[in-house]
């Protein structure tokens, strides 16, 4: 779909049932919830996931990326397919842009589950600090195995996850993004923090934070953060997932499943997710 310009692609995995839209984080692609968009449609969900402006197969370069931009994508999408108060499911700056869809849009969303993502606070450095990791990337990479091995470190399923997102071009294996591009995503957030919009959101809301635990590579919410997103809206659901770090639903897909068919049954007994009973 093309609004105000811009291309939207997004995979729609189908399904019957209740809505869920997928926002992955900055730098991804549709390709991450892959595993999540399975499980979720196999319970009777009817599942799309959104390659946001900038990323994956959509518009590489859009000129607006302000976050005003990304919500008024989030918006269209849903109109275009019909998407009936969706559950609207992000990771890291797509749960951000989750919440901020919800908090201009009340009626949009029935509920949100956001993977590593928050509020925040002003960071002026956050943006030229991922602009350098994405810029030092070695790519092109020569081999998938180069490029699992680089991104994920010891966590294979996440460098797999990335890798995924990569394509053939030019002699090896590259990003579906530019660098600059993303720095441009991440400013508005490096510049202010969104505490106010965080009051405004309605639904319910689980938030799910990776805890490295003895691995010490955690997610990046840290306990100030969360307790004060807590303590703002007190009928937050917090779950924290051990042994997981920022790519939480690349780590442990099952898991994070597992807590929003639980998180559904919990706070929507109206309009259960399918395949959940009240007893579970």
């Amino acid at each position: 779909m093309v609004r105000d310009g811009v291309r939207l692609v997004c995979r729609d995995w189908g399904g019957s049932g209740p809505d869920v839209l997928l926002l992955h984080g900055l730098a991804g692609h549709v390709g991450e919830w892959d595993a999540t968009a399975r499980l979720l449609r196999d319970v009777g969900h009817r599942v799309v996931a959104l390659d946001q402006r900038g990323h994956g197969s959509s518009e590489r370069r859009p000129e607006d990326v302000s976050r005003g931009a990304y919500v008024a994508d989030v918006v269209a999408v849903a109109e275009r397919l019909g998407l009936v108060r969706p559950l609207l499911i992000g990771q890291s700056l797509g749960g951000h842009t989750a919440f901020l869809t919800a908090a201009a849009h009340p009626g949009l969303a029935r509920a949100l589950v956001l993977v590593e993502a928050g509020p925040g606070g002003a960071d002026p450095d956050v943006s030229a600090g991922i602009g350098d990791w994405l810029r030092g990337w070695p790519v092109p990479f020569p081999s998938r195995e180069a490029a699992v091995a680089h991104l994920g470190g010891s966590k294979r399923l996440v460098g797999e996850g990335w890798a995924d997102g990569l394509e053939e071009r030019d002699g090896g294996l590259r990003p579906r993004f530019d660098p600059d591009v993303m720095v441009r995503s991440l400013d508005v957030i490096g510049a202010r923090s969104f505490w106010d919009e965080w009051a405004a959101v309605a639904c319910p809301v689980l938030a799910v934070l990776g805890h490295g635990g003895e691995s010490g590579q955690g997610g990046i919410i840290g306990g100030e953060e969360y307790a004060e997103m807590a303590r703002i809206r007190p009928g937050l659901h917090g779950v924290s997932v051990p042994g997981a770090g920022h790519d939480v639903h690349l780590e442990r897909p099952e898991v994070l499943h597992r807590l929003i068919v639980d998180f559904c049954a919990a706070v929507l007994p109206a309009t259960p997710c399918p395949g959940v009973h009240s007893s579970s």
